[in-house]
This record gives structure tokens, sequence and C-alpha cells, in this order.
């Protein structure tokens, strides 16, 4: 699980004067209007930002009114005889341009638009003003009147959805740089938005706001690192703080509903800070703050618009202190929440929301965490760490926890539980189950109709009843694999430890959640309650050969894998989450083959490549929705499952072809060096790759591994293949010549597949072929004529055999 980019960002006072409050600085924002001596009639105005070139061609422009002395707004429209306006950006890599295509059917962007909101608190206002006095404008005050009344309201709104962030930064004085919103009417493509954020690790995005099965969701069309961040010349900014030694005192009543108080170090940046952002749980309310002992402003303000531009189920809220605080300065942060984040579908089963984010944080550093509880002692309460205390108080019980080692967030869950534990080479497995069943895994009634005959006597004829019997059938035992499962995830543990190193937390503690999934926690699983039944009696959906195997053999080795893989290293951003699941789902494929065999494995791996090929409504396969390193972005696809199969499934295909292409014993070395390397800290893809060029068997050229990566991993596309050759000479020097024939994919792509020459007797002869829009030829020399000549498609390389 990785978290998403937080679009609300503060930026650090450049001054040390205590100024406006956070919340006057938003009000303001909120209630600037359109300022009527500010109105221009406009020709031949131009705004160039990085990658974005936007041309007011002819129209009218109005400014907002200043705020804190700045202009924080303006409207263009093109509403006169001739009037346009024009944007135009090139997304420089491939998968982006494709991501464009998808949405807009051109991989560059070029529209035409007739009405442009514009949000800055960058120098936007300056550029067009200084441009307007030197000759691309006049003042046309007749108009004021007519495009305040018009845009007065839209104005106001978009201005709501963003004013804790303007707010920010109107509170740094001096800054370089800040954002630029511009929302646009296009002639062709309809409402979308060209944003420029130089806070976000990607400074470009342009999307749009869109109701998709009653959600509002946000289609990002296109997200890259700008042109001065690309070549090095900017760098992205550092952490503004950082947190530490979490101490969260969280107290659950009769209802189950939390309070807590959650204390934390916080450590400044490198420069003077004032304002700081934190993410909370959308079930919870942040009640009061403090700052070393003293109460500090809370500013929470969310938009359904800035909520789906971050794509994630957290509210933003932003905590304000009087002055700026020292750079480099260590202080101790207090937050007072509650909420209802615990809820029970009945029969005594209960389901953690807000698993993540259920007490305020920023970011995903590492940390070490007290964790108090106090709740009903009829439950069991589970959490990571080494028990410090354990008391009972009447009908509650106190525990307190402590992480040996930092994590990166602490969750915990809790039930009616029963427990089965088990221990070898120093590391414990604690696996609870309910004890009693969710109900929405009752089987249904059944039902049986049957006719009776009644007999009436020896001249009247019998009488025919229909009779309905309902039976209840017995339930499933929510318990039947609980000791199945800790004897799995503990065998697993110890397993991945031996691949790629001991973990940090040498007890892991596995519980259940109503539903069909899981999560991999520091020290915690979230094991869905369908992998702890008898799998005959399962629900009738999740019978089926591929999912029993996903929730018997896969679903508990994943979440136990994120142990390394998310929890030990993490990503750097959502760019690098396939990477992270990916790896999780490998590794339990790993676990697959130790236990079954390759051929287990195979038909797993077959399974994906399926889901990969499945095509919706618009005869689009689900993989061609994005690369694997869009991440969050694929979940506003109009493929409800890409985000899942390409994440999970196309990532584990993409780890699977490397493994082939560097042969197991490197490639698990590759892995091990991962933990090593990257321990406590984040990593990325461009890291893997680097790793892999070091890793390399001979005749495997880096060149290589940067095609594997830019088409595989940074671009999309399942080529279909088609193998021809011809055999000559006589034993014991066969000579083979051939072509791999690719289609399916688009003219760029191009990848190394193997081809592979089997014998009546011997072992098989790989050769490997770069493939192209054109056919790729190959040759051998061998000792005998070979049985069959193939590419292993779907087996080792992710391609369908033609």
């Amino acid at each position: 699980m990785v978290r998403r980019a937080v679009f609300l960002l503060i930026l650090p006072l450049a001054g040390w004067a205590a100024g406006p409050t956070a919340v006057e600085t938003s009000r303001a924002v909120k209630n600037a209007g359109l300022d009527l001596d500010q109105c221009y009639r406009v020709r031949d105005l131009s705004l160039y930002k990085e990658d974005i070139k936007l041309y007011f061609n002819e129209g009218y422009l109005i400014f907002s009114k200043p705020v804190a002395g700045e202009r924080i707004a303006a409207v263009f429209t093109a509403d006169v005889e001739g009037g346009d306006g024009e944007v135009l950006l090139l997304p420089p890599q491939r998968g982006e341009r494709q991501s464009l295509a998808r949405f807009t059917g051109s991989p560059n962007l070029n529209e035409h638009f007739t009405r442009a909101l514009l949000l800055f608190t960058d120098d936007t206002a300056r550029q067009l003003l200084e441009s307007i006095e030197k000759g691309s404008g006049r003042k046309a005050p007749e108009m004021a009147p007519l495009l305040a009344e018009q845009w007065a309201p839209v104005v106001s709104n978009i201005l709501d959805s963003f004013a804790p962030r303007i707010a920010g930064d109107l509170l740094t004085p001096g800054r370089k740089d800040g954002l630029l919103l511009t929302a646009l009417a296009g002639k062709a493509l309809g409402n979308f938005d060209v944003i420029y954020d130089p806070a976000a690790s990607e400074q470009v995005v342009v999307g749009q706001l869109m109701e998709r099965g009653q959600r509002v969701v946000y289609d990002v069309w296109t997200r890259f690192a700008a042109r001065r961040f690309r070549s090095g010349a900017a760098a992205p900014p550092d952490p503004l703080f950082s947190l530490t030694q979490f101490r969260i005192e969280a107290s659950l009543d009769e209802n189950l509903r939390l309070r807590a108080v959650t204390r934390a170090t916080l450590k400044i940046g490198s420069q003077p800070l004032r304002a700081f952002a934190f993410e909370v749980s959308r079930a919870e309310q942040v009640t009061a703050a403090r700052m070393d002992g003293a109460p500090v402003e809370l500013l929470i303000s969310e938009s359904t618009r800035s909520r789906a531009l971050r794509a994630d189920e957290n509210d933003v809220f932003l905590l304000t202190t009087p002055d700026a605080l020292a750079p480099g300065s260590v202080h101790k942060v207090e937050f007072e929440h509650e909420g209802a984040l615990i809820t029970s579908p009945g029969n005594g089963v209960y389901s953690v929301g807000g698993r993540s984010n259920w007490y305020p944080r920023s970011g995903s550093a590492f940390a070490d965490y007290d964790l108090v509880f106090r709740y009903p002692r009829r439950l069991t309460l589970v959490t990571p760490g080494d028990i410090v205390m354990d008391t009972i108080d009447g009908d509650y019980r106190n525990t307190e926890r402590r992480t040996p080692v930092p994590i990166r967030v602490a969750g915990f869950n809790l039930g009616n539980y029963e427990k089965s534990s088990m221990s070898a080479g120093g590391l414990t497995v604690d696996v609870f189950g309910n004890r009693n069943l969710d109900p929405a895994l009752q089987p249904p009634p059944k039902t049986t109709t049957y006719t009776q005959v009644i007999p009436m006597g020896p001249r009247t004829p019998p009488r025919r009843e229909l009779t309905t019997i309902v039976q209840t059938p017995t339930p499933p035992d929510p318990l039947a694999r609980l000791n199945a499962v800790a004897a799995d995830v503990s065998a697993s543990f110890q397993y991945f430890s031996g691949l790629f190193g001991p973990p940090p937390l040498k007890t892991l503690t596995v519980a259940p959640i109503p539903g069909t999934f899981g999560q991999g926690f520091p020290g915690l699983v979230y094991l869905s309650t369908l992998s702890y039944l008898d799998p005959l009696e399962r629900p009738a959906a999740a019978r089926n050969a591929t999912l029993q195997t996903f929730f018997s053999d896969l679903m508990a080795a994943h979440e136990v894998a994120h142990q390394w893989w998310g929890n030990i290293v993490m990503p750097k951003s959502y760019q690098d989450e396939w990477l992270f699941e990916g790896l999780a789902h490998y590794s339990a494929l790993l676990w697959l083959e130790k236990k079954k065999g390759s051929k287990a494995l195979d038909e797993v791996m077959a399974d994906f490549q399926a889901d990969l090929l499945k095509t919706g409504e618009d005869s689009q396969t689900v993989e061609s929705a994005g690369p694997v390193t869009w991440g969050y972005r694929l979940e506003a696809s109009k493929t409800s499952e890409a985000y899942r199969v390409i994440t999970y499934e196309k990532g584990a295909w993409v780890l699977h072809m490397l493994r082939k292409r560097l042969g197991n014993e490197r490639f698990l070395k590759v892995l091990a060096e991962v933990r090593r390397q990257y321990q406590f800290r984040a990593m990325g893809t461009a890291d893997l790759l680097d790793l892999v060029k070091k890793s390399l068997p001979p005749g495997v050229s880096a060149d290589s591994m940067e095609v594997f990566f830019d088409n595989w991993v940074y671009s999309t596309g399942i080529p279909t293949l088609r193998v021809k050759y011809s055999v000559k000479g006589k034993a014991p020097s066969w000579k083979i010549s051939g072509t791999v024939e690719q289609s399916s994919v688009d003219v760029n792509f191009s990848v190394d597949v193997p081809v592979e020459i089997q014998f009546a007797k011997g072992a098989t002869q790989t050769v490997w072929v770069r493939t192209s829009n054109e056919p790729a030829s190959f040759s051998a020399t061998l000792k005998q004529p070979p049985s069959r000549v193939d590419v292993p498609a779907g087996v080792s390389v992710l391609a369908v055999r033609k």
C-alpha cells in the first residue's frame, strides 16, 4: 500500500514574524472576487510554463482582487468575434503520450478553448499584466460588470476548493514559484485541467473531473516531470518536516468508538516552517492540536475536487503555528481525534476502517511506535510490537506495545478471536480467526417445492397440493482452516526470511477482515475471512480453481511478503507501487512453486495473462489501460479491474520474465540486494534497473535491460508472436534459421524473447531474439535436428502464440 501524493502542500515561511492566520487567509481567498478595474481585451497574449504553452489569441481577460497583496485568479473568455484560446503540450515519455492518446485520441495536446479559469500563486499575474502593458491588450471596463456577474459564482467555487493550498502559499512571502491551475473549456475535449505544481514529484498534470459509478474521480490524462526537473536544472524539494517517535493513547468504548491522543516528535527540514499538512481518515475528526504543549490553529477544509485529485480515502488538514519554526529544530506535536472507525456486519464480527490513517500522519517515513489501547475485555485487540503492559480494569483491558525497530505505519485489528501460534527459527506467527461467521458468508436458504398427493376417498379424485420447504444450510466453520493458515503463514515467513533476510519484527500477527482482500502492515496482516473457510464451503462465486488457489495459497503469502516489500523497503512514489505489489505477488508465486511445483506457477501465470487480455466494452484489453507505473491512475480507468490486474498481475509477469532473463540464482540475488541496500529507505523502479544491470549473466547487455523496462514497465502491449524456421544440413552440424513475427502491438514495441529449440533427446537450446515491427531473424548451429521450435508464449514471456 502506497500513499498518494498530497495535492495540498503548504510551503515554508521565509520570514519569522507572525502574520495573518491560515483561517483568515483562507477566508480571504474564498471571498476574493473579480476586480472590475482589471478587465482587458486581449489579443495574441501568451503564457509559457515549462512544457505548457497557453495562447489567449482573442478575447477578454479579467483578474481577481488581490489577497495579501497578490492576484490569485483570472478568467479568460473568447466570447467575441474571432475569439479563441489554445493550449499546446507534448508529453516527453512514450507511455505518457499513449495515456494522452487514450483519453483524447492524440499523443499531443493541441486544443482550442473558449473559456479558461486560472488559479495561481506564482508570477502568472505579473507575466500577463506585463505582456498586456507591452501591447497584447487594452482596458475594457465596459465588459467588467458582465464578466463579474457571469463568473463570480464559478470563481468563488473553485477558489473554495483550493483555498487551503492557496492560503498556504500566500503565507510564504518571498517564494520563488507556486501553483498554476488552468481549468479550460475545450472546443473538442470539453472541460479539463492543465496544472503546474513545482512542489509535486511530477509537476505537470493534465486531467478531467468525472463521475463514474456514482463516484467522482479524476482522470489523469498525462502526468510527468517538468522540463527543468527532467534536465536536472532543478531538484524536487526536500521533505518540509519529518515525524518520529509516535505515542498513541487510544480508547474504544463499549460501542467501539475510537478516541485517541497522538503525539509525535516533529523535526523541521532545511527551511523555517509555520504551516504543516497532515492526513487522517475521513471517518475521524481532529478536535484539537498542540505544538510543544501550546494550542495551534487547525484548518480543515476539503472539497470533492481536491479529494478526487488525490484519489484516496483520507482528508488533509492544515496545522499552523503563530511563528515560523527554525530549520532543524525538534518539536512535540499532539493531536486529539475521534471517530467511528470500527463497523460490524453483525454476528460479533468487526471490521476496522481507516487502517493506514486512523491517526494523523504526513508521509510514510519510518518511525518508532508506542501504542496504548483501552478496549472492552470481551474482545481481543492485536497490533505490532512487544508487550510492555497488559492489565484488566473491570470490563476493560489496557495494553501497551512498543515496536523494537522503526516501522512505516502502525495498524490494529480486533474481534472475538480464536488463536493458533507457531514458532520456528526465532520467528513467531500468531494467527487469529473469528469465532463467529461473517454474515456475508452464510449460505442462502435452500427452497424445495414438491407436489403432495392427498387421498380424498374411493369416489373422489386425490387432491394435489404444492408444498414448499425452506432449509437453512449448516453454516461454514469460520475457523476450519485456522491451523492450516497458521502453518502456511509460518512456513512462508520462514521461506521468505531465507530468501530476503530476516524480518525486523520477529513476531507476525494475522487477523481476519470481512471482504475479499488482505493487507500487509508491519508485523500485522489483515486476511480475508474467506481464507479461513474450508474451500468446499466458500461461496459459489469463490469456488472456481483460480479463486480457490488465491484464497488458499496466494493471499496470505502475498501479505506476508509485504513484511519485506513495502514495509522494510518502501516505494519512492505512486509510480513504484507496482514494484512492491508485484514483488509481494511474485514472492507468493515462488512459495506456490516451492509447495506445488512449476506447473502450479505456470497455471497462475496463464490466468494472469488471460486477465490482462480481457476486453471491455470499448474492445480494448485491460492491459492497454496503462503501464504498470501508473499506480492509482489506473483506478480511474474505464476498466474497473485495470488497477488490480495491471499492478499485481502484470507486475508479477514483469518479474517472472526478469527471472527468466537473469536466471533463478541471479534473480534471487537481486531481490536480496534490494533488501540489503534499501532497508528502511525508499526505492524506485529506476533503482531496480540499476541493480539488475549489475547482475547480468554473460551475453546479456545493459541495453537489453533498458529495452526490457522501456517496453514491459513504462509502456503497454502484449505481442502476438509467430515463429517460422527451416533446418538444413546433416549430422552432426545442422543449421536452423528463422524469423519471429510480431503483431498486436504498436510499431515501437520491441523486446527480447526466447526462441526455445527442443530435441528428442538432450537439453533445450535457447536463442534470444529482439522483436520489432519487422520480422526478426535468428539462426543457430545444432548437433541434432529439432523436434520443436517455438517461443514459450504465456509461460516464459507475456505473449500470445500465433
